[in-house]
């Protein structure tokens, strides 16, 4: 940015870039994430995965840019005339100066108050803890009857039947018919679910109906559908939509299934494969059989030749004894001959550490001479030490040159002068001698060349 004077004012000039950055600065700063309502228009998918499209009403429009991995977020295809709501942020595209709206999330008009809603009855339920893992019901694994609720007319039911005839055609099926779709169809819903607990016929329950969209399954999110599924003490099993989609009915039941063929297939057997594995364990188990059959005949062979005549065993019994009784005899003579050596040789040593008291008392009187002398080095040593730091001490003494008639000079302050150069003319120092001390002036200093 550069500054021109005109008519003695400054104006700043800047960069289109540097304008385009400031503006889009100030409305990223002004605007919050908000929801925008209108008519999608010049839809493009680029190579990139991004979109690219512009947002109308009867009097305006905004270009709106969606990002691919925002883009890959929603389970259906925008289209030109759709009637759409974006959560968006509302910026300028600083490279063309171009104000657009960078979109979050995208949702078809109409469908916001019942997204709220269902997220709010999905809060609620969740706080009172209706989804807890631990409330729910154990499906049986192998039910002899299996109730529906669902239309008679439904394309769900029929898918039901099939899968249930196909996998276990014993199984018995019993239809609670409501409606599925349209107004009082939650609270009819929540009636059959309520009529199948009463009369307590059938092991587990399916609720279940086709897809469709977000107001078609608007029954199933029903507070009235969802309390009567906890309430009710059948296994339930949620089948509603297809695998995408989430009522508050899969939340609460006791097992979610992402279709109803996937219901049918989750609360029934499949029989061919209880047939193949019935026939395994059917063959595992002859084979068992014939295998401990043969190990018991093994054994009672083996049982036979040990079998003896009662006689013979006692006279066995007895033969052993007595080579019993000989063994223990020779053991107990081999083991007092042992303790006797054992004893003998503890004698011997015992006698060999009797301590010789005559040695032991000459011996300590050599001790007591040797420590006496040893007492006597000790002190000549120490006492020629002390004499020789006595001379050393006496040499080193200071009063020792004073008595050669030396003297020490010292400043007023007690600061030995050991230069001509310390004191100046008229300076009085005091001069300590071998006795006494007197006090002096400075007349005159020398001070040698080198």
């Amino acid at each position: 940015m550069r500054r021109m004077h005109v008519n003695d004012s400054t104006i700043a000039i800047i960069s289109v870039a540097d304008l385009n950055r400031r503006a889009r600065e100030f409305i990223e700063s002004g605007f919050p994430l908000l929801w925008v309502a209108g008519e999608i228009s010049n839809f493009t998918r680029a190579a990139s995965g991004h979109c690219y499209f512009s947002l109308k009403d009867a009097t305006a429009q905004v270009r709106c840019v969606f990002f691919r991995n925002k883009a890959a977020l929603i389970d259906w295809k925008p289209e030109n005339g759709m009637q759409v709501e974006v959560r968006a942020l509302p910026t300028l595209y600083e490279a063309r100066g171009e104000f657009q709206l960078t979109v979050e999330s995208m949702r078809r008009s109409g469908l916001g108050a019942l997204f709220e809603a269902f997220e709010r009855l999905k809060r609620k339920l969740e706080q009172e803890g209706l989804f807890d893992a631990l409330r729910r019901k154990p499906i049986p694994q192998f039910p002899r009857s299996v109730g529906v609720v669902t239309s008679a007319k439904a394309v769900a039911l029929h898918d039901v039947l099939t899968t249930l005839s196909r996998r276990m055609p014993g199984i018995r099926v019993v239809l609670y018919p409501t409606p599925v779709q349209g107004e009082g169809a939650g609270e009819r819903i929540a009636q059959a679910i309520r009529s199948a607990s009463a009369r307590a016929e059938v092991d587990v329950l399916i609720v279940c109906r086709g897809g469709g969209s977000m107001e078609d399954l608007w029954a199933f999110n029903d507070e009235a559908v969802a309390r009567a599924i906890v309430g009710c003490p059948i296994p339930v099993v949620s089948g509603v939509g297809h695998e995408t989609d989430f009522t508050i009915a899969d939340f609460v039941a006791d097992a979610r299934a992402p279709t109803p063929t996937g219901a049918a297939e989750l609360v029934s057997p499949n029989r061919a494969e209880l047939l193949v594995r019935v026939g395994v364990l059917k063959t595992r188990l002859s084979r068992n059989i014939d295998r401990a059959i043969n190990t018991r005949v093994q054994h009672v062979d083996y049982l036979a030749k040990r079998l003896v005549h009662p006689g013979d065993r006692v006279e066995a019994e007895l033969r052993h004894i007595s080579h019993l009784a000989s063994r223990l005899h020779s053991a107990a003579t081999h083991g007092l001959d042992a303790m006797r050596w054992d004893l003998s040789g503890l004698s011997q040593r015992l006698r060999g550490a009797l301590p010789d008291i005559d040695a032991q008392i000459a011996r300590q009187q050599a001790l007591r001479l040797r420590l006496h002398y040893a007492q006597g080095r000790v002190l000549e040593q120490h006492e020629a030490r002390l004499a020789k730091m006595h001379s050393s001490l006496a040499h080193l003494n200071p009063h020792s040159v004073l008595e050669r008639g030396y003297s020490i000079a010292e400043t007023l302050g007690g600061k030995i002068v050991r230069a001509a150069e310390q004191v100046v003319t008229g300076e009085l120092l005091r001069l300590t001698f071998a006795r006494g001390a007197a006090q002096m002036r400075v007349e005159r200093t020398e001070v040698p060349e080198d």
